[in-house]
C-alpha cells in the first residue's frame, strides 16, 4: 500500500484565516509535515502564508487541498485547482482530493480524468478522494486513472470506527485519512479513554490518535494551540496494548458527526 502522506497531519477545518497562518507555522516548526486544507475552508491563502513563514523546506511538506462537489466537471476541476494553486502560492500541490462525491451525478470518470490532467500540468502531484463509501471508492478506482488514488479521507474516531469503509479502503490498497478523530471533543470525557490516558500519562486526544495510528490510519488533528499540537504529535510514540485497543474498539456506537444532506450515505441509491 503506497503512502505518500505523512501519518499525522494538521487539519484546518473551521480555523479562521487570521488564526490559520500562525497555526500552520507553529505545527511545521514542531515537526508536522502534513497540512490539510480545502477550497471550502476559505483559508488556503493563510495556509500558504504559514508554510512560507515556517522556514521549512517546501519539499519536506505534504500539502493537501480539496475540490468542492460543485466543481467536479472537467473544466471546473482544473479551474478550481488553478485557483487553489494561486491562493496557496507555494508551488505544486502535493495531493488534491475530491471533497465529496458528486450528488449531481457528475461521472467520476470525468473528475478523475481532470485530476490526471492537473498532474500533467504540474498543478498537483497526486490525487485522492474524501467521504467516499466503499462502493463509490471501488467505482472510482475502476475508471482510467483510478488506480492512482492515494487516500480516502473519511470520518473515523473511537465512537465511529467506520469499519466497513476503513477495511474496504485498505483492501483496495488505499490509505485512510481520518478526520474528526476526537469526535468533536467527546474523547476528552470518555471514562475508558481517560483511564487509558492516565495509565500512559498522556491526554485522551493522544490516546484517540494512537488508536487510529495503530489501525494504519493517517490522522488529522485541528489543534491551534502549540502545546496541543506538540502533544498530538507525540501520539506517534504512544504504544497501546491489545487489551487497550480492544477496549477502545468497544466504544464504537456508530455516532457519525459529519452528516450533511448531500453526503452519499444519505443517497437512496447507496
Amino acid at each position: 500500500m503506497k503512502q505518500v502522506i505523512p501519518s499525522l497531519g494538521l487539519g484546518t477545518f473551521r480555523v479562521a484565516p487570521d488564526v490559520t497562518t500562525a497555526s500552520v507555522k507553529s505545527a511545521l516548526e514542531l515537526g508536522y509535515r502534513h497540512i490539510d486544507t480545502a477550497t471550502h475552508y476559505d483559508n488556503e491563502a493563510a495556509v500558504g502564508a504559514g508554510i512560507r513563514a515556517s522556514g521549512v523546506a517546501r519539499d519536506e511538506i505534504c500539502l493537501v487541498t480539496k475540490v468542492w462537489f460543485d466543481c467536479l466537471r472537467h473544466d471546473e476541476v482544473l479551474a478550481s485547482l488553478t485557483q487553489s494553486h494561486a491562493r496557496l502560492d507555494v508551488g505544486t500541490i502535493d495531493v488534491a482530493l475530491i471533497h465529496w462525491p458528486s450528488p449531481d451525478g457528475v461521472p467520476v470518470r470525468e473528475t478523475i480524468g481532470a485530476l490526471q490532467e492537473a498532474v500533467e500540468r504540474g498543478l498537483i502531484r497526486h490525487y485522492g478522494v474524501s467521504n467516499f463509501t466503499a462502493p463509490l471508492l471501488e467505482e472510482a478506482m475502476s475508471v482510467p486513472g483510478g488506480d492512482a488514488i492515494v487516500t480516502n479521507q473519511i470520518e473515523v474516531n473511537p465512537f465511529f470506527a467506520n469499519r466497513a469503509d476503513v477495511e474496504a479502503t485498505h483492501e483496495l490498497g488505499v490509505k485512510v485519512t481520518a478526520y474528526m478523530p476526537l469526535a468533536e471533543g467527546r474523547v476528552h470525557d470518555d471514562p475508558t479513554i481517560r483511564r487509558i490516558a492516565d495509565h500512559h500519562r498522556v491526554s485522551p486526544a493522544q490516546i484517540a490518535c494512537a488508536w487510529l495510528l495503530a489501525r494504519g490510519i493517517i490522522v488529522l488533528t485541528a489543534s491551534r494551540s502549540r502545546d496541543h499540537q506538540r502533544a498530538n504529535l507525540n501520539a506517534l510514540n504512544v504504544q497501546l496494548s491489545e487489551a487497550e485497543l480492544a477496549a477502545i474498539d468497544a466504544l464504537d456506537c456508530g455516532a457519525r458527526n459529519a452528516n450533511p444532506p448531500f453526503a452519499p450515505w444519505n443517497w437512496a441509491r447507496v
